[in-house]
């Protein structure tokens, strides 16, 4: 098979993969949402999670996106060094975004800042952006698909705190973010938190945290407790399924960490939405893949 046929046989896996997502929930969360909904003891946001439920059958079974804000589709790539199509993957993946937009189809989200232009294709000006880790050695890669809505993007905030502040601080900042502005993003949440040496490095790892599955743990096992502290203390908060109130603010908190400047302490929140559309397949060197995040899933 020649290389143009192998970049088109990427590009209608990644199209076709990005706009599956739009339309069904990864398992962990979809499990998730299950849990909070059979534990959930008020009225109101019991029939709220049942709506959600209900929700997400009817996209599956109608094959239409199960929300109307399909978001700003984002890919976060780690991809080996050694990946034959490393260096057409930047266009391979701009290419599955314009048919996803086609084919899915994907609400036209992508405006020209400045410009204040839609492009109706959903790509731009580093758009779709991308997020690259590269494994030396490697002849594989496995991506991120995640689609950025408005409403989960609306709460994200960074910010460079005194080390006297300390890890009560960023526990303050998380807290200050969610009961703000969490109402925003479509609860419950999901909450990525960075931890790092300035506001773009954390901006990146909170991001990259909502990546990983809801009720997994942070290595480091004081960032795992944590985590399971900020989840239940913003339980606490009682801000319920979209935001009518309820047990359930959050599905879980999420922290990534690096090394940090002594004098600083980077902290950044993300959040994703119940409807938290993202995907992970890994593609092998001979473009066989398989999908992480969808049990049983079928392109």
């Amino acid at each position: 098979m020649s290389q143009e046929q192998d970049v088109q046989r990427l590009t209608d896996t990644m199209a076709k993969f990005t706009a599956y997502i739009g339309k069904h929930l990864p398992t962990d969360v979809e499990a998730k949402l299950k849990e909070l909904r059979e534990k959930e003891t008020k009225p109101l946001a019991k029939a709220v999670f049942m709506s959600m439920a209900e929700n997400q059958e009817a996209a599956a079974r109608l094959d239409r996106p199960s929300c109307q804000d399909t978001g700003m589709i984002q890919y976060f790539i780690t991809a080996g060094a050694k990946f034959p199509l490393l260096g057409e993957l930047e266009e391979i993946l701009r290419e599955a975004t314009l048919e996803a937009t086609r084919k899915a189809p994907l609400r036209h989200n992508t405006v020209e800042t400045f410009d204040e232009k839609n492009t109706g294709t959903n790509t731009g000006t580093r758009s779709p952006w991308l997020d690259w880790e590269i494994v030396p050695g490697d002849d594989g890669a496995t991506i991120d698909v995640y689609m950025a809505g408005g409403g989960c993007t609306l709460p994200g905030a960074a910010t460079v705190l005194m080390p006297g502040q300390g890890y009560e601080g960023v526990a303050d900042f998380v807290f200050d973010v969610i009961s703000s502005r969490g109402v925003n993003a479509c609860p419950p949440l999901l909450v990525g938190v960075g931890v790092s040496t300035a506001a773009e490095t954390a901006a990146r790892l909170s991001k990259k945290a909502l990546m990983r599955p809801v009720d997994s743990h942070a290595h480091h096992p004081n960032a795992a407790k944590m985590e399971d502290l900020l989840e239940e203390g913003l339980n606490e908060l009682g801000i319920g399924p979209q935001g009518l109130s309820g047990t359930a603010s959050v599905m879980g908190v999420n922290i990534e960490s690096s090394a940090r400047h002594p004098s600083t302490i980077g902290v950044a929140v993300s959040t994703g939405c119940w409807a938290h559309r993202r995907g992970r397949i890994r593609i092998n060197a001979d473009l066989s893949y398989e999908i992480v995040s969808h049990q049983g899933a079928v392109l």
